[in-house]
């Protein structure tokens, strides 16, 4: 079992970056492979990013592909998403996800085993 705990959300102006950080706890963080997802209000949860177990595969979706950045330090028990370029559609709750099955590549919710609480970034004009 793994806990996960986001943190690094906030509130910025489009154009700018941030960082968030997902802090793992309970199992190795390299027995999962790690993955972003998003929603915003009144929409679905959207997967964004996949990396693999020891951090050799990455995956974007087309909505975030060349802006973010996923990373994963497995020392630290630590996985990240570097977000730049903001812009006000990536205004959502984003939240860190765990999956012990699959490699990488795209990531649905029904094969998420753990979800963090969830980080709000918001993104003004």
């Amino acid at each position: 079992q793994v806990r996960l705990a986001e943190s690094g959300g906030g509130l910025v102006q489009a154009g700018d970056s941030l960082r968030l950080s997902c802090a793992a706890s309970g199992d190795p963080l390299s027995t999962y492979r790690m993955a972003w997802f998003r929603q915003a209000p009144g929409k679905e949860r959207e997967h964004m990013a996949t990396i693999s177990r020891a951090g050799g595969s990455l995956y974007y979706a087309d909505s975030v592909r060349g802006r973010f950045t996923i990373s994963r330090d497995n020392v630290k028990n630590t996985v990240y998403l570097q977000m730049n370029d903001l812009k006000p559609d990536d205004t959502a709750v984003y939240y860190c996800a765990a999956s012990a099955r699959g490699y990488s590549g795209q990531l649905s919710t029904s094969l998420v085993d753990y979800w963090g609480q969830g980080t709000q970034v918001t993104v003004s004009l």
